[in-house]
């Protein structure tokens, strides 16, 4: 867009230096021509360093979990959550414009006192769905599939607002009531080391062992193959500011359920079974429905596909660019 901009953090990751500059280097330009846009998270000594600035203020807001769903496995994360909401309240009323990834997320930047808020859907490059499959997986699945049952999956960090232990009870419904031989798979980072081996006991003390696998993070074929292979994708969490792997399970054509709180109806509308509670009988019943309803599956992916193409790379730009033009123009 013509203007100068240059990224600063308190630590950045490997292969990042001349890109992302040390926080401290943060200039404080007292003439108005410079203004800082602040990525809203938890809490983290950037929001005092941007709340003292004199330059006009942005904040990009893709939201911050409640801490009362993490703090019992997490208690240093909870604390950080509950300060980055009390940072997020204390830059809201003076950021002149405040933009975010879902309606559900606007919503809360206005809620904290933002004047000026808008949408500016998440910059996601779809480039990343178009990893060829890894065909060890895929022969994986096969090799599972020939002994009977379906495929269940779910792709997140494993932390337990994503709340995996639902899904885990969805699956022993399901086997109980539909599918003996159903099966489920958790991809994602084990984020939380508790959590985790809760639910590893939680699996063996439902007789479940062998029908859940823990696949940790994969590379971008492998995690293609899980979505490929996959019969339907289930989601159970209670907390999501956009979530991406529903994105993600539309573009690879696998119907989705989900449980429909915070931003998930949003970024699902009509591409996928969206449900008012997840009780195991009612998540368990609605797979059923989608593994054996082939039409309302067909027309599920047919949507899905319909949605994720509304989210493209430069359409994500332009309403960036919408945002950063409308803030200039109240200034």
């Amino acid at each position: 867009m013509g203007f100068v901009s240059e990224i600063y953090a308190c630590s950045m990751g490997p292969g990042l230096a001349g890109r992302v500059h040390p926080l401290s280097d943060l200039p404080r330009d007292t003439s108005e021509r410079q203004w800082v846009c602040y990525q809203a998270s938890i809490g983290s000594p950037a929001a005092d360093t941007v709340g003292s600035h004199p330059g006009l203020k942005l904040i990009d807001y893709h939201n911050i979990s409640p801490s009362e769903l993490i703090e019992r496995w997490m208690p240093h994360l909870g604390e950080e959550v509950r300060l980055g909401r009390r940072q997020l309240a204390e830059l809201a009323p003076v950021a002149e414009l405040g933009f975010a990834d879902s309606e559900f997320n606007r919503a809360e930047l206005e809620q904290a006192g933002c004047r000026h808020t808008m949408v500016a859907p998440l910059m996601v490059d779809t480039a990343n769905f178009y990893s060829p499959p890894d065909q060890r997986v895929v022969d994986r699945f096969e090799a599972a599939r020939l002994r009977g049952g379906h495929d269940w999956l779910f792709v997140g960090q494993m932390l337990p607002h994503k709340a995996h232990h639902d899904v885990i009870k969805a699956l022993a419904c399901a086997r109980k009531m539909f599918d003996p031989e159903a099966r489920l798979h958790l991809v994602g980072r084990e984020s939380c080391r508790a959590y985790a081996d809760a639910l590893r006991r939680f699996v063996s003390a439902l007789g479940l062992t062998g029908a859940v696998e823990f696949v940790g993070s994969i590379s971008p074929s492998e995690l293609s193959a899980y979505y490929a292979s996959a019969d339907v994708f289930v989601c159970c969490s209670d907390h999501e500011g956009f979530c991406v792997p529903l994105l993600e399970a539309m573009h690879h054509r696998l119907p989705i359920v989900a449980y429909g709180v915070t931003a998930v109806p949003e970024t699902l509308l009509d591409a996928g079974i969206v449900l008012p509670s997840k009780s195991p009988a009612l998540v368990a019943a609605a797979v059923q429905r989608v593994l054996t309803d082939h039409g309302l599956c067909d027309s599920l992916v047919a949507a899905g596909l319909r949605r994720s193409r509304s989210f493209t790379l430069e359409g994500a730009r332009r309403a960036f660019a919408r945002a950063i033009e409308q803030a200039l123009q109240g200034a």
